[in-house]
């Protein structure tokens, strides 16, 4: 679809002619006097509204600002302010629009429809100068995509702040039956980033009613640069909530896990309730000629990120959420809406923060783009992104079946899913065995998943599409994470997966209730085989840094697939390990079929790793020889050791 510039503003101009040097800060206090900023080169008036709360009706103070030549409007109260909230109210075509809190507010009060007037030396707690991400190779990345409700709101996770930031604060707390639950699971479970849903503030949950127990996924953002407050204990508190997310962040960090924060910069909440359009109304979206919004996103709109302004806005936002909150990486929700241009700024600019900044999101969108399809963060233009990655619904597909739920794909042995999987295993990057056309420049662009937050968990799926037995879709389960933790991508799981967690068949939970969402604990002690599990695996993918080569040129050298006529059958090596693994080669059989296969390999003497459902970093035994039995419906790994 061509992009509809004409039409996206009256305000085209703009960009060009009044750039303020900074946008988000719209509040700074300094202990004696607070000044505020709103950029809004339209507006024919501004004036601030200072309040006493947050809900207050009447303002205590209503004071006009004054423009300057880049757009801000500017006002300064010479007193201290401390506590007090704001608002700011545009006046446009000779009428007053609704007030906001601004488009870049970073502390807001109850339900962020106010600004709050903070000092943000007490949001910090205790050591917070002194928090560190932890040093995370790229071939120890794993990905735990986390939920703050679903994973602690159950009554059998012996969490006291269930659904809160807290919650991942706590230490030493257990399921009934004695098994780690919160924190000490993640841990256990071996993985180095959990990916937060939106903990930005959203519009779908009544922080005045929290006792309703309500429940959302977030993907409705209202404050972009402020936190969520029904995940605090007291949404009323500004000051609360940002220390308390802040204790979170600082807890992961200080057990060796690094924080990812899933954004939602391609769409807003209902439009004309957000600060956007209370200040520039039509700015920051495409629209249509008509004056409607363009829709990329389902959801009502679409922001328009090659916009001087917005682009400004999302990089700077990025950049606030790594320093103030001590942020480690981004998914973006929806990212084939955003330009290639701004992903890559936006790589460039939190890069030279972090060079170890993770930044991945969705190649795609919920339907056409207002703009043309070489110009946007498609996954197939991946490519062209600079150290930005995708989630691979290649591999997703190949392994679990179509979204449809019609089969379960290679874990069930339908055929057809090899060369999608092939494409999984080698990273997405171009590969002379893999007939798929390639979609990264490197392996670490390439997000390898079974399931996420986002349509069937994997065990409903199981449930849906095939009639097997408990018994055997838990050896299904097994096969597909094998799969996810030996290519050469990201290996990324959805919350409770590997406690065989269910949604009672649910697809798009985003606001079901704690019944449908929330992690039984006691799943653990039911299926702590398959959690078992999981932890070798991420213990064996730690232990051989060849299964994460990190360069493409690397994976077509030293990655070879195993010729298996088999169509339900991927088998691999990775070869010529001296100097990046203490093994001289890996190999894995994957074995999508319902029969005992036999593959064969250089002859040698290797360590067994993983066998029929079992696996162990330290080895399950030996094997010597050149041809390898495999069950049905399992995979097996096998390391060949210098000196064997």
């Amino acid at each position: 679809m061509a992009m509809v510039a004409s039409a996206l503003s009256s305000c085209k101009d703009c960009p060009e002619n009044a750039v303020p040097a900074a946008v988000y800060e719209e509040c700074v206090y300094d202990g004696s006097a607070a000044s505020f900023s709103l950029w809004a080169p339209e507006a024919e008036d501004v004036r601030l509204r200072l309040y006493s709360s947050a809900q207050d009706k009447e303002a205590a103070e209503l004071i006009g600002m004054e423009k300057s030549e880049d757009g801000l409007w500017k006002a300064t109260v010479d007193k201290d302010i401390k506590g007090s909230f704001y608002t700011f109210q545009v006046k446009r075509d000779g009428k007053w629009l609704e007030e906001t809190a601004g488009f870049a507010v970073k502390a807001v009060g109850v339900n962020g429809m106010r600004g709050a007037v903070v000092d943000w030396d007490e949001t910090d707690p205790c050591g917070w100068e002194d928090d560190k991400s932890p040093v995370v190779k790229p071939s120890d990345i794993i990905v735990y995509e986390l939920h703050h409700r679903d994973f602690s709101i159950h009554n059998t996770s012996g969490i006291s702040e269930k659904g809160k930031y807290l919650a991942l604060t706590e230490e030493g707390t257990r399921n009934p039956d004695g098994l780690a639950t919160g924190i000490d699971h993640l841990k256990e479970l071996g993985i180095t980033y959990v990916q937060l849903l939106p903990s930005t503030d959203f519009a779908t949950i009544d922080e005045t009613r929290l006792e309703d127990n309500q429940y959302n996924w977030g993907y409705e953002p209202l404050n972009y640069n402020a936190v969520e407050g029904s995940y605090s204990t007291d949404p009323y508190d500004p000051v609360t909530r940002i220390n308390e997310f802040k204790k979170m962040v600082q807890a992961l960090h200080k057990a060796g896990i690094r924080v990812i924060l899933d954004v939602v910069y391609n769409h807003t909440t209902n439009a004309s309730v957000t600060g956007f359009e209370r200040t520039n109304p039509g700015y920051f979206y495409r629209m249509q000629a008509d004056g409607s919004f363009c829709n990329a996103s389902g959801c009502g709109n679409e922001t328009a990120s090659e916009r001087e302004m917005f682009r400004k806005f999302m990089v700077e936002s990025l950049e606030w959420w790594m320093k103030e909150y001590h942020i480690d990486g981004f998914r973006f929700d929806l990212m084939a809406i955003h330009d290639i241009e701004t992903m890559n700024l936006i790589s460039e600019r939190l890069h030279a923060i972090d060079p170890d900044v993770v930044i991945y999101g969705e190649g795609w969108a919920a339907s056409s783009v207002a703009m043309p399809e070489e110009q946007i963060a498609l996954k197939v233009n991946t490519h062209m992104l600079d150290k930005v990655g995708a989630f691979s619904d290649n591999i997703r597909d190949a392994i679990r079946g179509p979204l449809d739920c019609s089969n379960a794909g290679f874990m069930d042995g339908v055929e057809g899913k090899k060369a999608d999987l092939e494409f999984g295993i080698a990273g997405g990057v171009s590969h002379p065995q893999v007939s798929v056309p390639f979609w990264t420049n490197n392996p670490l662009q390439h997000v390898s998943y079974a399931s996420c937050h986002d349509d069937h968990c994997l065990r409903d799926r199981l449930e849906e599409a095939t009639k097997a037995s408990e018994q055997d879709r838990l050896r299904m389960v097994k096969l597909a994470q094998t799969a996810v933790y030996t290519s050469q991508g990201i290996p990324f799981i959805f919350n409770g997966e590997e406690l065989y967690r269910h949604k009672q068949g649910v697809k798009n939970s985003y606001n079901q209730p704690d019944a449908i969402n929330a992690i039984d604990w006691t799943y653990k002690t039911r299926y702590k085989d398959l959690v078992d599990y999981y932890s070798a695996l991420a213990a064996i993918r730690h232990a051989h840094p060849g299964f994460c080569l990190g360069d493409a040129d690397l994976v077509r050298e030293k990655l070879r697939f195993i010729d298996v006529e088999d169509p339900c059958v991927v088998a691999f090596r990775i070869e010529g390990l001296e100097g990046i693994d203490e093994a001289k080669s890996l190999t894995v059989l994957l074995n999508g079929s319902k029969k005992n296969v036999k593959v064969e390999i250089p002859q040698g003497d290797y360590t067994v790793l993983a066998q029929n459902g079992t696996a162990d970093a330290d080895g399950l035994g030996a094997f010597s020889g050149k041809l390898i039995s495999a069950n049905p419906t399992s995979a097996t790994i096998l390391a060949e050791y210098r000196g064997q």
